[in-house]
């Protein structure tokens, strides 16, 4: 393994971390505190959370992670073999289809269609506390698990490349 290609491959381990975090805080407390506040200010938060997200560094790091991820499976594809192959194509599968593939089909279109109700609507609180929150946090919960997994898939074929090659020396 080139010395670039491992650095890339630390490098994801932490991005995946780090973008797991995000939606970790937002499953474990914050859409729960944002239901708790009776609907419309719940609402309100998650229209300015939804369009603040755009900011750079985020929506850099999310998408970029999915760029890097292609060429992870790639790499694990084709560039190795044995475990540490499918475990590094599995860590980069497993972001592109339960991380950015969930959001694209799942939680943006939630939000979408929350960006256009009417905040004083009494069918957005009920959209809000019966629909929205529940299933945009399960969908939520799925990502966290997707970036946790990729992060241990990658991990574990980092190691078992550097253990294998500290075993042939």
């Amino acid at each position: 393994m080139s010395p670039i290609m491992f650095i890339i491959l630390q490098l994801t381990i932490l991005s995946y971390a780090f973008v797991g975090g995000v939606f970790l805080a937002f499953s474990d407390f914050i859409m729960r505190s944002l239901a708790n506040t009776g609907g419309h200010g719940g609402v309100e938060a998650m229209q300015v959370i939804n369009r603040e997200v755009f900011r750079w560094v985020f929506m850099t790091l999310f998408l970029g992670m999915a760029a890097v991820s292609l060429l992870v499976v790639a790499y694990g594809a084709f560039g190795l073999s044995g475990p540490a192959g499918t475990l590094i194509m599995l860590a980069g599968l497993i972001y592109l289809i339960g991380c950015f593939g969930v959001t694209v089909f799942f939680n943006v279109p939630m939000n979408e269609a929350l960006a256009g109700m009417e905040m004083a609507s009494d069918n957005t609180r009920a959209y809000w506390l019966d629909t929205y929150v529940p299933r945009w946090t399960f969908w939520n919960s799925v990502r966290t698990i997707a970036c946790t997994l990729s992060a241990a898939l990658l991990l574990f074929g980092l190691l078992w490349i550097t253990q294998n090659n500290a075993q042939q020396v």
